[in-house]
């Protein structure tokens, strides 16, 4: 008998060890790693969804970003009090999702390229900036010099994606989209988590995220969207930059 509670004891602390970190939506358990990080304006959670596909909840608020159906099951997910869209690539912009988890009140912003496949949201172009719901919300330009197509149109054209700042509290979060370390990205300054993609041929290498970094120094940095590309590099190429702490995540 008390082999057999010894079993069941042993088999009910793996199960609540492998849940650890796991995001509870809904009475379903979602196996999203998740952060916090500490601002003036109380604790800002960060879940990772997957690949470019995030949700932030401050202040009793959730945000999306990126919401896809392929990273989630967003019929289970929060609703969004806001959701932000990059681009109108379909691993970001997913009209299907972004309806399961808007409500009465939910803004979306989203560049111009992407309004016609969302009804009533709002379009930022880049270099915007709008306080939405409390939160100050600036664009940041998102395109590809490099990586281009074989038709040499770039990846990602100029004008056409945005990433975004966030003001939570004291502390900023840049959520970068699909870009390369362009100059835009290279002027920011007082950025404490960034979310910077990682995968060829659409966004950077590890040497141009690291370029990015050393420009702007991020206190937390987070590649993302980052496919098959081996992180490890990243991190040894940011090995001594003591103020850069990188976080490696589940986010292909």
């Amino acid at each position: 008998m008390k082999t057999h509670v010894f079993r069941m004891f042993c088999a009910v602390a793996i199960m609540l060890a492998a849940c650890a970190g796991c995001a509870q939506y809904n009475g379903r358990t979602a196996m999203f790693e998740e952060d916090t990080i500490k601002t003036a304006g109380g604790e800002l959670k960060i879940t990772l969804v997957g690949h470019g596909t995030l949700m932030f909840t401050f202040g009793g608020k959730i945000i999306h970003v990126d919401p896809v159906s392929r990273e989630a099951d967003y019929s289970k997910m929060p609703k969004g009090d806001i959701i932000l869209v990059t681009h109108e690539h379909s691993d970001h912009l997913d009209p299907q999702a972004i309806a399961a988890v808007r409500k009465a009140g939910t803004q979306v912003l989203l560049p111009e390229k992407c309004a016609s496949a969302v009804t009533g949201a709002t379009v930022m172009k880049n270099g915007d900036t709008r306080e939405v719901q409390g939160l100050k919300i600036e664009t940041v330009p998102a395109y590809n010099i490099v990586n281009k197509r074989p038709s040499g149109q770039p990846f990602h054209p100029p004008g056409e994606g945005n990433g975004y700042v966030i003001t939570f509290g004291d502390k900023r979060v840049y959520v970068a989209g699909d870009t390369e370390n362009i100059p835009d990205m290279k002027k920011l300054s007082q950025i404490d988590v960034a979310f910077l993609p990682m995968n060829l041929p659409y966004t950077m290498t590890p040497a141009m995220v690291a370029d990015a970094a050393r420009t702007f120094r991020p206190k937390i940095l987070y590649p993302y969207h980052f496919g098959q590309t081996d992180t490890s590099e990243l991190v040894r190429l940011l090995a001594g930059e003591k103020d850069i702490e990188v976080r490696i995540r589940k986010m292909e």
